[in-house]
């Protein structure tokens, strides 16, 4: 704070502006308290979250043994998701900051950011499914074959896509809106959510090739 304040003594007003910002920005967001305060209520969900999401794949005792790869798979879904969405929630929050996004409206940059996560869902998935499938054949497993898991990954990537795209944008607004800071909170908050929704997804696309 000393710095700044011979900074304040030797600046033009609008640099004196600018430095005033700084200050509010380091007091409202960015001290060790206000940072605690925000993240460690979220963290502690996210913890209980990824315990759901074991007690989900827990209940897929007969979709893993009737489908032989699903199990290779399905921390690679969870991985994928979790990057891709935790990435868009991070983009999300960075674009508020800036002013770039400020509601729910059709912009280039929400747009994009949108377009670009559903986008690497669906060539991360087809992907994931195909090297599930050799990797699996590698190591002298069963496989259910390339097709099927990479069936089973596309539709489980890009449906809890979908449902983490609408989330991230709600929430990283809503929680600009009430005070909060976008980074500490929307990060946490769709890894859990993410880890939840990919496991359910995983089940329910795993169901349907069982119908199939």
């Amino acid at each position: 704070m000393q710095i700044i304040d011979t900074m304040l003594h030797r600046a033009h007003p609008e640099e004196e502006d600018e430095i005033g910002i700084v200050e509010e920005y380091i007091g409202d967001y960015a001290s060790i308290s206000s940072i605690v305060r925000e993240a460690l209520p979220f963290e502690i969900i996210a913890t209980m979250g990824g315990v759901i999401a074991g007690i989900i794949l827990s209940g897929m005792t007969e979709e893993l043994q009737l489908i032989p790869g699903l199990i290779v798979i399905s921390p690679a879904v969870l991985g994928m998701r979790g990057n891709i969405s935790c990435t868009l929630g991070s983009r999300l929050g960075s674009a508020i900051h800036m002013g770039l996004i400020t509601k729910i409206e059709k912009n280039p940059e929400l747009t994009n950011n949108i377009g670009g996560s559903l986008l690497l869902s669906f060539i991360i998935s087809a992907i994931l499914g195909l090297m599930g499938h050799f990797v699996t054949i590698a190591f002298g497993l069963e496989s259910a074959g390339a097709l099927t898991l990479m069936f089973i990954a596309v539709l489980a990537g890009v449906s809890s896509g979908l449902i983490l795209v609408v989330v991230a944008v709600f929430l990283a607004l809503g929680m600009f809106r009430f005070g909060f800071d976008p980074d500490n909170v929307v990060t946490p908050a769709i890894a859990t959510i993410g880890d939840i929704v990919s496991m359910l997804m995983l089940f329910l696309a795993a169901k349907v090739v069982l119908l199939l």
